[in-house]
């Protein structure tokens, strides 16, 4: 411990800089203090277009092995962020997740993994990198949770990791794991990638980006959602003609023989990891493609929610293999979902609430509670001083304490429409208490896609207990107390 106090830790930097930190205490400031509310998280700025330009800078040969890095989009993190470590799948670049480095980059440390076109490192030894940087950090700060996103290949060796290290708090977000690569539609192409003439791997980028990902969804990325069907049709159709050219870089990224290679790598760690599930203790997070044509993943994310003692299942319907390179929603906004944003040994409905992007104050009002706000028909009126009503806000007071009382006047449905006025109005967060069965119930359980019960926490939604009111009533602006039935 002497000589780690002179070290320092060096995935502790902050985001971009592996360099020695003393800790040093600080007074613990709430995220939604230091996060204005409606920031700009920068989903739909990128796009897979922008991962293959990056990809085919990253690929150039240097003779490095396997290393960390942090990509310059993350920017300057939180105070008192945890750690967040993504591991990549297939290509091995590390740029996966592209399109969502700004908002990750707001409340965690990220370092990606990068392993270089002709690295040849063993499954074991990339866990046993993995399990060195998060020993490193878990020793620098004990009561803090590390987070491990695992694409594809990556899923597997999270998993591995895990197993290997059952005291450790971490928390496994993990987009189509590998896991099921047994039952894969790759199987059969072992045989035929050792014998196809090297002129012809060329192809097999098309190929795969079939198998991959669906390349509408990859092409519909930052499209804005309130754009009529032809304007829509017309961006499409552009993102389309612009990214078909930029898939023959495949071929660059994963040759021939890395192909091979991978494809056997892939077939070991899947194997190595399926034997050690039992001794998986950490928080896990699944999120599944219905239309992966690469891995049967929506039937793996139901066996290893029932195998793991900790794991939850997130579906998306009309994604592919790739999730985290496709237009369905931002990876922070998941996190935020499932209530798995933490900083502490526990999530805490106060202290950990992420305040809503701009980016997902347009999406929940417009694609999720744009029926509601449509059905109630709600319209906002308030009092002035001297005691004339207006239509709006206006009436109510900037700076606080104000406490807005209702009473199930329209079974709690009206309290969307009420968040987004004071959102849309004032910039102000307003927080409702929502019933248990939400968070706890099986609501929350009853159907594995990303739906209006993880929208709620996302927008700010508390359970019913006397602590969390109580610490709203003295910490926050706006409360308000729609009691459960």
């Amino acid at each position: 411990m002497e000589e780690k106090e002179k070290k320092g830790s060096f995935l502790n930097g902050g985001n971009g800089r592996l360099k020695p930190r003393i800790e040093q205490k600080k007074v613990k400031k709430r995220v939604c203090e230091e996060l204005e509310v409606l920031w700009d998280d920068g989903y739909g700025t990128k796009t897979v277009k922008d991962y293959l330009i990056a990809a085919e800078e990253m690929i150039k040969p240097d003779g490095g092995p396997p290393r960390w890095f942090c990509p310059v989009e993350c920017g300057q993190p939180i105070n008192d962020s945890p750690l967040l470590l993504f591991l990549p799948g297939l290509d091995g670049v590390g740029m996966g997740l592209i399109l969502h480095h700004k908002a990750l980059g707001k409340v965690f440390k990220v370092q990606c993994l990068h392993i270089p076109v002709q690295d040849r490192t063993p499954f074991e030894e990339l866990v046993k990198l993995v399990e060195e940087a998060i020993r490193l950090e878990h020793a620098y700060r004990p009561n803090t949770p590390i987070y491990l996103v695992g694409d594809s290949f990556g899923g597997c060796l999270a998993l591995a990791v895990a197993a290997r290290n059952p005291t450790i708090d971490l928390v496994l977000i993990l987009a189509n794991p590998a896991t099921s690569f047994g039952r894969s539609q790759l199987q059969p192409l072992f045989p035929i990638l050792e014998a196809f003439p090297d002129g012809l791997h060329v192809t097999i980028p098309y190929l795969l980006s079939l198998v991959m990902g669906e390349p509408v969804k990859m092409a519909t990325v930052g499209i804005e959602g309130r754009l009529s069907p032809l304007q829509k049709i017309e961006q499409l159709s552009g993102n389309l003609t612009a990214l078909l050219p930029l898939l023959s870089g495949m071929a660059n990224i994963i040759p021939k023989e890395t192909l091979v290679w991978k494809l056997k790598l892939l077939k070991t760690a899947s194997a190595y990891t399926n034997s050690r599930l039992h001794a998986i203790k950490a928080e896990v997070l699944v999120l599944a493609s219905d239309k992966d044509n690469m891995l049967p993943s929506r039937d793996e994310a139901q066996r290893l929610m029932n195998s793991l003692s900790n794991c939850k299942v997130r579906r998306f319907k009309d994604n592919g293999h790739t999730l985290l390179l496709e237009d369905s929603l931002n990876l922070l906004t998941i996190i935020k979902g499932t209530c798995k944003y933490r900083h502490s040994k526990k999530h805490d409905f106060i202290a950990d609430f992420v305040p809503p992007s701009m980016s997902e104050f347009k999406y929940a009002f417009d694609e999720v509670a744009g029926y509601i706000r449509f059905a109630s028909g709600s319209a906002m009126f308030s009092t002035m001083e001297d005691g004339k009503i207006v239509q709006g806000l206006a009436g109510v007071p900037n700076e606080g304490p104000v406490l807005l009382v209702g009473y199930h006047m329209l079974m709690g449905l009206e309290l969307s429409c009420l968040i987004e006025a004071f959102l849309r109005e004032k910039k102000i967060m307003v927080r409702g208490i929502a019933h248990p069965e939400l968070f706890w119930g099986k609501l929350q359980s009853s159907s594995n896609e990303f739906a209006f019960s993880d929208w709620v926490k996302v927008m700010g939604a508390l359970p019913v207990t006397a602590n969390y009111l109580f610490k709203s009533l003295i910490g926050l602006k706006l409360w308000v107390h729609c009691p459960p039935l």
